[in-house]
């Protein structure tokens, strides 16, 4: 029984010995695997292109931006031009009720109501007789 533990030891060194280590495998030779492991795109190259991929990526926001904003705007243009039109509509209909309210036959209607009538007799001509003074 003392000796159980040392066997188990045993036997897992000769498990991980069995494992062999598998060879690297070998990268298929296509556009991308040239272009990282050629020595095109190297880290110092990489660094000193960052500045210039963070101002395209500033360019791309401001573009979006600006195209979210013209939206914007032209969803607003039109709601107002509908709001325009809905308020031409009540101007050129209250113009037309008032022009039918202001006919001499409708304000004679109305005027009935409050017990005024139109004049049966017609104007009369008021004349001015000048006072002579001795002066």
């Amino acid at each position: 029984m003392t000796n159980r533990l040392r066997t188990e030891i045993q036997e897992e060194e000769e498990v991980e010995e069995v494992i062999e280590d598998r060879p690297a495998r070998e990268l298929p030779d296509n556009f991308f695997t040239q272009l990282f492991t050629k020595g095109f795109l190297t880290t110092e190259r990489a660094t000193s292109a960052l500045p210039f991929v963070l101002f395209l990526a500033f360019l791309g926001m401001v573009y979006i931006g600006n195209m979210h904003y013209a939206e914007k705007s032209v969803r607003e243009i039109d709601a107002l031009t509908k709001e325009v039109k809905e308020l031409g509509w009540d101007y050129k209909s209250t113009k037309a009720d008032m022009a039918y309210k202001s006919t001499l036959t409708e304000v004679a209607r109305r005027a009935d109501t409050l017990g005024l009538s139109q004049s049966v007799d017609p104007p009369g001509k008021i004349t001015v007789k000048e006072v002579s003074d001795g002066n």
